[in-house]
């Protein structure tokens, strides 16, 4: 099994375990599901197109920063500049949890995305919930049909999409409902990063398509290669969360942008 088969079936096992003690009804019923939503594909149009990421720890990286509080960070993030916040929810092997977007969803303007493996209609309740205003569906762990319904559910819930590829076959994933495309710089089933494999797959996307480059960017070379490219968005984490300081960290990235 790769790491990615490994973390889908502990995700079911996850998914059973939360449904058994919260219904859907009560989901329904908590106050952060009836805020007003707001939208990622504007916010990256209007500010610097960095979707800053709160991440303690990965499993091709191990801890990064399990000291970080999501608050102070995202704060940060948000008083920089930062278009839109990512925020793991997977605990298993990221390290993270549903409060985190709980806690500082009422402190911060920007858009969150729930940052998770979302296999189950149940994850897309859970998420608007929690207060997230964007959800990530990876081809990797769907079909092409999985994906348009996952799709249309995040939007009936009033949530944009945010859809994940790495290969060229993933791009029959993509549909035009859509709200933006990420390529991930990073292989999910050994973590191997590619720069260039990612401008040859968004050369490929339909036109007008926002588009955001994912992970494995190291550096600010790397950023500006990407920006160059025609990159849209940018979806930054370990770069700032390695940092014992990663609002600094963020604070002096933008500022070079």
């Amino acid at each position: 099994m790769t790491i990615l088969d490994t973390i889908i079936e502990r995700k079911k096992e996850e998914i059973a375990s939360a449904h058994s003690k919260i219904s859907l009804s009560h989901l329904k019923d908590s106050a952060l599901f009836r805020r007003e939503t707001i939208s990622l594909k504007e916010s990256v149009k209007n500010k610097n197109g960095i979707i800053a990421e709160f991440k303690r720890q990965s499993p091709s990286k191990g801890i990064i920063n399990n000291n970080a509080e999501p608050l102070d960070v995202v704060s940060a993030y948000e008083n920089f500049g930062a278009s839109g916040i990512s925020i793991l929810t997977d605990r298993d092997f990221f390290g993270g949890d549903l409060t985190d977007i709980i806690n500082v969803r009422e402190q911060i303007t920007i858009p969150i995305l729930r940052k998770d493996f979302m296999i189950d209609e149940y994850q897309f309740y859970e998420a608007k919930s929690i207060g997230a205003d964007v959800i990530l569906l990876i081809a990797s762990c769907l079909s092409p049909a999985q994906t348009e319904e996952f799709t249309d559910l995040a939007h009936e819930l009033k949530m944009e999409v945010l859809l994940e590829i790495h290969t060229e076959d993933e791009l029959k994933h993509f549909n035009s409902k859509i709200d933006l495309v990420g390529i991930n710089n990073r292989n999910l089933k050994d973590f191997k990063v590619d720069l260039q494999h990612s401008v040859q797959l968004k050369n490929q996307l339909p036109k007008g398509v926002l588009s955001v480059a994912e992970s494995g960017i190291y550096s600010l070379d790397d950023f500006k290669f990407l920006k160059e490219k025609g990159f849209d968005s940018f979806l930054m984490g370990e770069y700032f969360m390695k940092n014992t300081n990663p609002a600094k960290a963020f604070e002096e990235f933008a500022s070079h942008i």
